[in-house]
Order: structure tokens, then C-alpha cells, then sequence
């Protein structure tokens, strides 16, 4: 007679543990399973945390070239600007003043080189926009220029100027379609000086008016991957490739430690890893072909492992900037968009599947109630067979498709810059995004008091994922519909996957 064992695992944001029985083969549970697997995922999200920041500082620019005030692509504060003790000049001054004037020099006979110093803006950074003194400063020959030439009535009145590092900063009032005006500006100040600078259109999230930024191009420039980055990328795929397996491996996680030396045993996850790498690669690939339709560039993945599911899914920066919002829009909305298709598709197919003999997996009714989506679906396919505290066989793709479905689901939470995050600031904008992202990590950790898949990703959103996002060159223009409903389509899919379902099955 065919023995059973049983199997614990976690499935959604929910506490809850459900018991799944498989059959066959026969395995004895070790006790200290669980408590090793808590353990080692700490340990592998911290490795993670710490490998991903150290490789390289500039892969998330952003969460390193922040100045001491807290600023959001607007205009500097009051505090920002010189006190009147450091404009006034000292009237004792004044003598001498007048001496190097009509002389030329200084008190001590030098040449007077001050007046041919450009004078600079100083001032916070933008996101993502490195210090300039190894670069250079904008002079003020330049900034004159840019008022009297290159912004006019009929695109971007300017009616004041803010000290900033990264280049100079205008306020003013914008006239006319943001786009219209935006490419008007952009292309005299490129017949005006070439390929120098950048120009970015924001809004202040103080008022909610127009700023415009010119900065240097080399502040903006990313430099290109280096061999380490390479190399921590590849190590992480290979972690990742390792802890997929496992996951898909139920003689390896029902006895780890005794089995640790026994590398054949892997090899009973391929078929669900492949139904997982399937999904994480068309999430990726999504990525790679929307970015390249919009003539923005992408950094290397970086595939973040997880006991819990197999992977996390992978981190990839933008290393160029971007037009529009817009733009932004059809890059992060794409990969949930067809990873979550691609998982949806399998999770049915699954479920149209009867079980063989000795192939199906037996589970608790109750564990459908970890989502909403693939209970509902569940409850379709299966109808009166699926009853509260009834056990159900279902083919095993029905999990694998699960566990990628609900790795596109933690990665579409508007938080960060996960690409939910990323869909919510092109959707609303910087400082709707702000608000978003405070009241989504609140949440997470909350329900990390619950859930270790939960607390693992808070961890990973604050350390490697918190923003803010790297501006666009344009913010103000709203996306166009179609977008729009794409990307709030994927904010609704993250919901109905990871909210449970609420209806009883009787």
C-alpha cells in the first residue's frame, strides 16, 4: 500500500499554513525543516541585500546621491538660498573693491581671475544625477543663454531661477501642450549648444507647477555594466537556479539537512522549474522588448532568489532616460502584463488536466482561499468537487503556475520602484507616487507580522527598491488611455492575486 506524507507550505500574503498531501513517495518529515527554511531565507534575502549593494553602487543610483533635505525633482527651498550675511557684501571691502576693478588684481598684485570663473548653481540633486565636481558646472554666460534664447513666451516663460547642483533650475509658466513645448525647448537648446546639456520638465511638488532643469550630460550618463556587475549577476542566476530547483524538490525540503549530499534529488524540480523560468523569462523578455520599442536601455537582471517561492524575480534599472511618462508606463507594464498572461495560461491548462495515477497533488480546499484569482478559477474548473474541508488532486502545474502567477503579483505592488511603483508614477505622478508607495510598505509591513514572504519582500523593497524613481525628461504630460488602462489593469491583477478569496466553496 502506498504511504502518504505531508507537506506544509504557504501560498499568497495570507497566515494561514495549509496542508498539501502528495502521493507517492514515502518520506519521513524532519522536524527542524521548517525552522532551517525560516533561517535560510533570512540568510539568502540578507546575502541578496548586501551582495546587490556592495557589486556596485551606481546600479541603483538613486538610493545613493540623495543630498540631507528630502527632495522630489523640484525646486530648492528657501533654506537652499545664500542668507543676506553671505550676498551683502562687507563695507570694508569696499576700498579694495574698487582698487581691483581699476586695477585688474588683487591686493597682492595677482591677476584677478574671478572674472573669468564661471559662476555655478549649487543646490539638491535630482535623482539619479551624479555630483558635479568632477565634471564640470554650467556657466553663467550659459544660464544667460538659456533665459534670453532657448525658453521663450511661447513654450516656457521663465520668471526666476534656484540655486541646484546638477545644472540650474528655472521657474516659470508654461505655455501650450507640455510635449509641443518640451520638444520646442529641447531643440533650440540643441542647435544653441549641441549635445552639452539635458533638459528636464517636472513638476515642484510644493505648488504643483512646472520647473524646468538644464543639467550636463555627463551627469546624467550611466556608465556601462563592468565585469563585476557581470559576475554578481550570473552568481545570483545560479542561486536562483539552485533555490528553484529546491523549491520544486519535495524530497529535499521535507529532510534538507539529511539529504544536503544527494545532488540527484534536484533533478525531480526541473519540470517545475521550467514552468517558473518559463514564466520569470517572459516577464523579463516583456521588459527587454518594450524598452527597446521606446528607445530606452536596460541594465543587467538581477534574479533575486527565494526559498519561499524559487525567486523573487529579477531587478533591472533603467540606464537611460527616459522621454515620458508614458514611456515609463509601457516598460513596467509590460512584464506583469505577460508574465501574469503566461502564468493565467498554464494555471488553466493545469486545471483542465486530469492527474495520472501517482502523478496528481492532493490539497486542502481551503488553501484556494489564498487568492481571490485562483480561487475563483479554481471553483470554475472544479464546481461542486471543491467543498470546504475537502481534499481535491490537481496536476502539479496547477502550483507552478501559481507560484509564477504570485511572483508578477508581489512585484505589480505599487511600491518602490517594483514595477508597480514604477506604473504608479507614470500614472499619477512624483508625488502621488510618494503617497502611494509611504501607505503600500505600511501595509507590507504590517502583514509581514504574518507572512515571511510578506517580511522578506519589505526588506528587499527598503534596501534595494525604495526609489525615488530616476525623473523622466518630460513628466508633465499624462499617459495616453490605452496605457493607462494596461497599467491600472496590472495594479487590479496584483490585487486579485494576492487578496484571498473570501467566499465559502459549499
Amino acid at each position: 500500500m502506498c504511504k502518504l506524507y505531508v507537506l506544509t507550505v504557504e501560498f499568497g500574503l495570507s497566515a494561514k499554513m495549509r496542508t498539501m498531501i502528495l502521493s507517492p513517495p514515502t518520506l519521513v518529515p524532519n522536524a527542524n525543516a521548517q525552522v532551517f527554511f525560516y533561517v535560510a531565507g533570512g540568510v539568502s534575502l540578507l546575502g541578496s541585500c548586501i551582495g546587490l549593494r556592495r557589486s556596485s553602487r551606481k546600479l541603483y543610483q538613486p538610493l545613493y546621491v540623495r543630498s540631507t533635505k528630502t527632495f522630489l525633482c523640484s525646486a530648492s527651498t528657501e533654506d537652499d538660498r545664500p542668507s543676506a550675511e553671505e550676498v551683502l557684501p562687507d563695507p570694508s571691502d569696499e576700498g579694495e573693491q574698487e582698487n581691483e576693478k581699476s586695477t585688474g588684481s588683487k591686493g597682492d598684485g595677482t591677476e584677478n581671475k574671478a572674472s573669468n570663473e564661471p559662476e555655478v548653481s549649487s543646490g539638491p540633486l535630482l535623482p539619479g544625477v551624479k555630483p558635479s565636481g568632477a565634471v564640470g558646472r554650467i556657466p553663467r554666460t550659459v544660464i544667460d543663454a538659456l533665459k534670453d534664447q532657448v525658453f521663450g513666451f511661447d513654450t516656457f516663460f521663465v520668471t526666476g531661477q534656484e540655486p541646484y547642483e546638477g545644472g540650474v533650475l528655472f521657474n516659470g509658466n508654461l505655455r501650450g501642450d507640455p510635449s509641443k513645448s518640451y520638444a520646442k525647448i529641447n531643440g533650440r537648446l540643441q542647435e544653441k549648444f549641441g549635445d552639452q546639456y539635458r533638459l528636464f520638465l517636472l513638476f515642484n511638488p510644493e505648488d504643483d507647477k512646472p520647473v524646468a532643469i538644464v543639467t550636463l550630460k555627463e551627469l546624467i550618463e550611466s556608465d556601462p555594466a563592468t565585469v563585476p556587475e557581470w559576475f554578481a549577476a550570473g552568481a545570483f542566476g545560479l542561486v536562483t537556479l539552485y533555490t528553484v530547483l529546491l523549491r520544486n524538490s519535495p524530497s529535499i525540503q521535507m529532510d534538507f539537512l539529511s539529504t544536503m549530499g544527494n545532488f540527484q534529488l534536484p533533478s525531480e524540480g526541473i519540470p517545475g522549474a521550467l514552468a517558473t523560468f518559463t514564466i520569470l523569462l517572459a516577464h523579463e523578455a516583456s521588459h527587454i522588448f518594450a524598452a527597446n520599442s521606446t528607445g530606452a536601455k536596460l541594465g543587467i537582471p538581477y534574479f533575486v532568489p527565494s526559498l519561499q517561492l524559487g525567486s523573487f524575480g529579477g531587478i533591472t534599472r533603467v540606464t537611460s532616460t527616459l522621454r515620458k511618462r508614458e514611456d515609463l508606463l509601457k516598460i513596467a507594464a509590460a512584464g506583469p502584463l505577460i508574465g501574469s498572461g503566461v502564468a493565467v495560461l498554464l494555471l488553466l491548462i493545469g486545471l483542465a488536466l486530469t492527474p495520472g495515477e501517482g502523478q496528481g497533488i492532493t490539497i486542502n480546499a481551503t488553501a484556494f482561499h489564498d487568492s481571490l484569482l485562483v480561487g475563483a478559477l479554481a471553483k470554475v474548473f472544479m464546481g461542486e468537487s471543491l467543498k470546504e474541508g475537502a481534499t481535491v488532486q490537481v496536476d502539479p502545474l496547477v502550483l507552478w503556475a501559481w507560484t509564477g502567477l504570485l511572483i508578477n503579483g508581489i512585484n505589480s505592488i505599487p511600491a518602490g520602484e517594483l514595477d508597480g511603483g514604477r506604473i504608479a508614477q507614470a500614472l499619477w505622478g512624483r508625488k502621488v507616487w510618494s503617497r502611494v508607495n509611504g501607505v503600500s510598505i505600511a501595509l507590507l509591513g504590517f502583514s509581514a507580522l504574518f507572512s515571511d514572504i510578506s517580511l522578506y519582500w519589505v526588506v528587499l523593497i527598503i534596501f534595494l527598491q525604495r526609489g525615488p524613481i530616476t525623473p523622466q525628461a518630460e513628466e508633465i504630460s499624462s499617459p495616453e488611455n490605452p496605457y493607462v488602462v494596461a497599467g491600472i489593469s496590472v495594479l487590479l491583477l496584483s490585487l486579485l492575486i494576492c487578496l484571498p478569496f473570501p467566499f465559502s466553496f459549499s
